[in-house]
């Protein structure tokens, strides 16, 4: 067994995951399975090092913490200034946001930045001198680039009022596509935008209402970690109060339907303010609290988020809206078509078609709600920035498309026979039973790796210092819970029946969505966990669908 280079409570200097900066740590552990040092920061964060990150101090060094880079005192160099500048690479924002050092192939990349790193370069006067680290690289962007999401703006919000107009002809068509499209002064009303607003600024009181846990997210690029109140079922839970009341006292929810085209409009028009107002805020936030999917490119960052957490104070804007307007929002936008089932063919009690589709996708947003700090742990929290991709989709594309099979059965009825309804419910269980054991999995051995409940499990060690899953449910395919997803998302449109297509968009825009959003994960892992994300694929090839993808 190889030995080791440093002792049990020696001070010496640590890498900061995924930057070249180093600082003064206190060895407190080592591990001689793993090789990884376990070292404790200056603030009192513990992290596990490999050796190659861990030099022995300076002869006579001062460092500095709080982000601040360490430099070196020698006889003829004096302190830096707070003036100079430690330029880091572009990609070290998103490695270090999951506090991991780099995949061992990058080791040679790593070792000849840690020499141009310790070189002392001249800037200006012989006596001030700084470190300097290679200049970032272009990034890969995403979607086709500024071409592709250029395209996706403008033609996403075409295509879903397309899409509503077809579901609501009598006889939904090819032939008769496109719809008649309404004027321009149908689809704006500047009621249906306050009444939108007024939704959207009373979810945002929920919000902030005192209630509920406070919980830390992972930790971002300077190492902290932010917190976030988990009240959104409470905020669930008042919001059917109120509109249970208004129910009671008489008031129209059918007004919703009546100018549904009109609130998908204000919707649209609200999230591209807020992007706007996202953009323009980003502008003046320190590098350290950019998306490490941000480019610099206007267009790019204007819809992938320049900013990965905007807030205005504790208020978070991208994790408010990631869960809150639109997703329950969408249980009332179902209810709505429910009421509007009934009065338009004359019936006393809905459908059961429309029952287990206003069934089936309450289950699934009180689930989200219930499990809102799984949310934390996602790629749109953890990587992507809050722009036009998030705002649109969390605001307009989830309430106005997923509500699109309650949407298409007040025109289009049909009728579910109990055994038919039977094998469907059996189904979404079933679904419904892999995407949450999957997820609990999953956050159970987040949250701690070392529960005996999971000792069970097998796992391969990564040079991060972390372990992936290799049997369980992730052991069946690399992503279970989008399976149970796509499961659950079929027995949605089954009640619609097979008369049209149009039902079963969302099953195949959810198909196409994940396996995007799969590939996206599958460059992060590699590139995170090299060769040990190699040797993961070898045990778990399948990706979503055993034996088929």
């Amino acid at each position: 067994m190889p030995s080791r280079k440093f002792a049990d409570g020696e001070v010496v200097r640590g890498r900061w995951p995924g930057s070249s900066l180093y600082y003064e740590v206190e060895i407190l552990s080592h591990d001689s399975g793993s090789q990884l040092y376990t070292v404790k920061y200056k603030d009192g964060t513990e992290l596990e090092l490999k050796e190659s990150d861990i030099k022995k101090p300076f002869g006579n060094s001062i460092s500095r913490y709080n982000g601040e880079p360490e430099h070196t005192e020698r006889n003829d160099i004096p302190h830096k200034t707070p003036q100079e500048k430690f330029h880091l690479s572009q990609d070290s924002s998103y490695v270090s946001t999951q506090y991991s050092l780099r995949p061992r192939g990058e080791e040679n990349k790593l070792k000849e930045i840690e020499f141009q790193e310790e070189e002392v370069i001249t800037k200006g006067p012989a006596s001030l001198r700084t470190f300097e680290v290679p200049a970032a690289q272009t990034k890969d962007l995403e979607f086709g680039g500024v071409p592709g999401v250029f395209l996706i703006m403008l033609g996403l919000p075409t295509f879903l009022f397309l899409l509503l107009l077809t579901c609501k002809q009598k006889e939904p068509s090819l032939l008769n596509f496109p719809p008649p499209l309404p004027a321009l002064s149908g689809l704006w009303e500047t009621r249906v935008f306050g009444a939108y607003l007024l939704w959207f600024f009373v979810q945002a009181l929920f919000y902030l209402l005192p209630i509920g846990r406070v919980v830390e997210g992972t930790p971002v690029a300077d190492g902290r970690r932010l917190k976030y109140r988990l009240n959104g079922f409470y905020a669930f839970l008042l919001t059917s109060a109120a509109v249970g009341a208004a129910l009671w006292w008489g008031v129209d929810l059918h007004y919703v339907y009546r100018h549904f085209l009109q609130f998908a409009l204000a919707a649209l028009v609200f999230s591209v303010a807020l992007s706007l107002y996202l953009y323009v805020r980003a502008r003046r936030a320190p590098p350290s609290q950019l998306s490490p999917s941000s480019s610099g490119n206007v267009i790019y960052d204007f819809f992938i988020g320049r900013e990965l957490n905007p807030r205005i104070g504790t208020f978070d804007l991208k994790y408010f809206c990631e869960l809150r307007p639109g997703l329950i929002g969408w249980v009332v936008v179902n209810l709505v078509m429910l009421l509007a089932e009934m009065k338009f063919q004359n019936r006393a009690t809905p459908s059961l078609a429309m029952i287990l589709v206003n069934s089936f996708q309450f289950l699934y947003v009180v689930d989200a709600l219930w499990n809102e700090e799984a949310v934390l742990t996602t790629m749109d929290i953890t990587h992507d920035g809050f722009g036009f991709m998030l705002a649109f989709g969390d605001l307009v594309w989830v309430p106005f498309v997923y509500s699109l099979q309650a949407f298409y059965l007040v025109h289009h009825p049909h009728e579910v026979s109990w055994p038919v309804a039977c094998f469907i419910i059996a189904l979404k269980l079933c679904g419904y039973v892999v995407f949450r054991c999957a997820n609990a999995q999953k956050n159970a051995f987040r949250k701690n790796p070392t529960d005996p409940r999971l000792a069970h499990l097998k796992t391969i060690h990564t040079s991060t210092g972390k372990n992936l899953l290799v049997s369980g449910w992730w052991g069946l395919v690399r992503h279970p819970n989008y399976l149970g997803d796509l499961i659950m998302a079929l027995a949605w449109s089954l009640p619609c029946g097979f008369n049209h297509i149009l039902p079963y968009f969302y099953v195949i825009y959810f198909a196409v969505l994940l396996v995007h959003r799969e590939a996206r994960d599958e460059r992060q892992c590699r590139k995170k966990y090299g060769v040990a994300w190699d040797r993961y694929c070898q045990r778990v090839p399948y990706r979503i669908l055993p034996y088929v993808y």
